[in-house]
């Protein structure tokens, strides 16, 4: 009875919680309120600057959005020539564009052998803190646990409050180093914990690159060179999106309050946890399953194409009507991000066996497109290009990570984005906390005296 009563109530609280939530969409325009930081074409409202990094998609010309070739840029340096340069030279790059965010210089060798040298020796937990994340009972969401277990880092640093220049960048560089660290162990905590799993620890190597520690320390010494170095690709391109996205701007609002590193870091991770925000290459993944098993033949353009007209009709899938991993908030033509990772997709596939699979994705974004403009009826005012998560998905599956672990391989790559953020936040010359207006469109009340309240509710 008691569990029931509770139900009720529950439920009653909830219909009334909704009720006062709710707030007129027309009101939005006739304030002019720019919901959710959006212009009404879309685009960001500017509301600071930064030195960081730069997503270019479209140009504007008499105020009308002209599409373009989407590009990134790390420092005023286009990502396409940083992992163009990284690649030629045959290496892993992900230390270099972690000491360019924090730093905005490209290393010389010697700076940046002893940049990866200074991270490499600082990979390793705390003894006591390494028996929390693995003993103590820990929720199913890596997102969540290690978004705590950033939190508790506070409590291992005898200087957490110090926002001095130099204690925020000891911090920076201890974050960089342990985080992958970290995101393993509390996967391995989690299958052993939940799915009674063997609790497999491996202690990361100082010899090994950021992806080879990960990859070693999540399944031993089986992995390839080929895998490395996808992940290692994957992290440089996740690794910042200027001050705008979700997780970003979290970390330069609460950091401009004058909060400590690791709140400011464990705020960013909650943001990136959401499902609008991270998570949108498991969609893609899950849609492509459901092509497979219901699409008889997946060389054939036409039946393709149906399937595809169907998903937009609602027919079929999940219901939203959405071809996922295409369309962008700044991109237009392309995402940068995307190219560059489905060129060394194909080379992955081969090695994977999964070339048929990889030639699915690449049928699907070149049909996607023209389904989508018939679907308009010819009327296309949208560009469908694909984004990053259409690709990033299927790689990090033929490495062999895990789907719970998807989210948080952008986490790990976004750190050294969040931390120049931070970094930059914090040494502002003229400090101001973030704080932007809220319109209340709330209707006037008195004040009625409970003794009169109870009277009103009897009588009902």
């Amino acid at each position: 009875m008691k569990t029931t009563a509770k139900n009720e109530y529950i439920s009653d609280m909830s219909i009334k919680m909704k009720s006062a939530c709710q707030i007129d969409k027309n009101l939005y325009q006739q304030y002019n309120v720019k919901r959710g930081l959006r212009t009404p074409d879309h685009t960001g409202v500017l509301v600071g600057l930064t030195n960081i990094g730069d997503v270019v998609g479209y140009k504007r010309k008499n105020d009308k959005i002209i599409p373009i070739e989407g590009d990134l840029y790390y420092r005023g340096i286009s990502i396409k020539d940083i992992v163009k340069g990284i690649q030629k030279d045959k290496r892993q790059g992900f230390d270099e564009v972690s000491y360019l965010l924090l730093t905005g210089e490209m290393p010389s060798m010697e700076k940046l052998e002893r940049f990866s040298t200074f991270i490499s020796q600082r990979r390793e937990l705390p003894l006591a803190f390494r028996k929390n994340i693995l003993n103590q009972g820990t929720g199913k969401n890596v997102m969540n646990v290690i978004a705590r277990a950033v939190l508790e880092l506070y409590s291992y640093d005898e200087n957490p409050e110090d926002r001095s220049e130099e204690n925020i960048a000891r911090q920076t560089l201890d974050l960089l180093a342990k985080f992958p660290t970290i995101i393993a162990y509390s996967y391995n905590a989690i299958k052993h914990i939940h799915y009674k799993k063997t609790l497999s620890i491996r202690h990361p190597k100082k010899n090994l690159s950021t992806a080879e520690n990960f990859l070693y320390m999540l399944k031993g010494d089986k992995y390839t060179a080929l895998e490395a170095d996808l992940l290692d690709l994957c992290l440089i391109i996740h690794a910042e999106h200027g001050g705008g996205n979700n997780s970003t701007f979290t970390v330069r609002v609460v950091s401009s309050a004058g909060t400590d590193t690791y709140s400011a870091i464990s705020a960013a991770i909650s943001s990136l946890k959401g499902i609008y925000h991270g998570g949108a290459n498991l969609k893609v993944l899950e849609m492509m399953d459901n092509i497979k098993d219901n699409v008889s033949d997946r060389t054939d353009k036409d039946e393709l194409a149906d399937y595809l007209m169907k998903i937009l009709k609602k027919e079929v899938y999940d219901g939203f009507g959405k071809i996922y991993g295409f369309g962008h908030a700044v991109y237009t033509l392309s995402d940068p991000r995307c190219v560059l990772l489905r060129e060394r997709a194909r080379a992955l596939a081969i090695e994977k066996g999964k070339l048929d699979e990889y030639e699915l994705y690449r049928a699907i974004e070149d049909l996607a497109p023209k389904v989508f403009d018939e679907f308009k009826g010819g009327k296309k005012n949208k560009i469908l290009s694909t984004n990053v998560d259409f690709y990033s998905g299927f790689v990090y599956s033929c490495i062999g990570i895990p789907k719970g672990l998807f989210t948080s391989i952008f986490a790990m790559g976004r750190l050294p984005g969040w931390c120049a953020h931070r970094l930059e936040e914090a040494n502002m010359t003229s400090k101001r906390i973030i704080r932007p207006a809220y319109k209340n469109v709330c209707e006037k009340q008195r004040y009625i005296p409970i003794a009169e309240r109870n009277n009103k509710s009897n009588k009902n």
